[in-house]
């Protein structure tokens, strides 16, 4: 099968052009970017092609990956999905829960298949963290507390990212942790407090389907290496700490790779991170960031 890129950004550089170009199951088709010297770069990683126009791209594929900010992934995902190609999202789906919306039901209309590049649920030793909790929904005699704490906006490549400074971490690192509480504990059904503060500190309250209850705290500008990163539950559903991200984003990649291949060819489009999962983590973060007075 044949899968092409949309992006050329650090993470498209770093993580999906070589997992790409190193994968068993997918063929590189090439890259389309609006900046066609940064489209042969990147291609040149993948040792697919350069594409001049977008749909050119598609129609080379079966499959496309987008690395490119949310406000350019939420305007092509359904352009994208209504030609029948299957899709690699970035979270956040989309920059506002209407746009997310439309990119969602466009995925479902085609019935094609979707994945969600939420690093930490393709990590092995996470994985296994997450097997090792009682399924839930969990009731009011557990909770759990996660924080997220780098410097990751005060400087090095994403820095200088236009959409992470504007709302940083809740939209950039806030999937990933509501994401793990959600499956631990069950959906989130409510936000019960948020606030922000400098700087871009996030402390957040959430209700569980269950009754179970949660707090975040994130920030990407904190001055501290290496970053402060933990989710705790405790309770009925016993003590589970989790202290660890996966070190190596590309193999979290490839395996999500692998499970879209298998997807694909069994035609089964449902999997725990599509972009209906993608679309419900925007609901929730819209939900925040509303709470905050954003």
């Amino acid at each position: 099968m044949r899968i092409g890129l949309v992006g050329a950004g650090p993470w498209a550089r770093s993580v999906h052009a070589p997992a790409i170009a190193g994968h068993p199951r997918w063929t590189a088709a090439g890259v389309w970017v609006r900046r066609p010297d940064a489209a042969a770069e990147v291609a040149g990683i993948t040792g697919g092609r350069a594409f001049a126009r977008l749909d050119d791209l598609v129609d080379a594929c079966d499959a496309v990956a987008f690395a490119v900010p949310p406000a350019v992934q939420g305007e092509l995902v359904p352009r994208v999905a209504a030609a029948g190609r299957h899709v690699v999202l970035e979270k956040p789906l989309a920059a506002d829960l209407d746009a997310a919306e439309r990119a969602a039901s466009a995925v479902a209309d085609a019935g094609v298949c979707s994945a969600t590049v939420l690093t930490l649920r393709f990590d092995p030793a996470i994985r296994d963290w997450l097997a090792g909790i009682p399924a839930g929904p969990h009731g009011p005699d557990t909770v759990a507390t996660a924080r997220w704490l780098s410097g990751a906006l005060l400087g090095g490549p994403f820095a200088t990212s236009a959409w992470r400074a504007e709302h940083g971490a809740l939209l950039d690192i806030g999937p990933h942790v509501l994401d793990l509480l959600d499956a631990v504990l069950g959906p989130i059904v409510d936000v019960d407090h948020a606030r922000r503060d400098a700087p871009d500190l996030w402390r957040v309250g959430l209700a569980h389907a269950g009754g179970a209850r949660s707090t975040v705290t994130l920030s990407l500008r904190i001055p501290i290496d290496p970053t402060e990163f933990e989710v705790a539950v405790v309770g009925r559903a016993g003590r589970h700490r989790l202290t660890t991200r996966p070190a190596d984003a590309v193999a979290c990649y490839a395996r999500l790779l692998d499970e879209l291949a298998t997807a694909v060819d069994s035609g089964d489009p449902r999997s725990p991170v599509d972009a209906g999962r993608a679309l419900h983590l925007q609901r929730v973060v819209d939900r925040v960031r509303v709470a905050a007075g954003g």
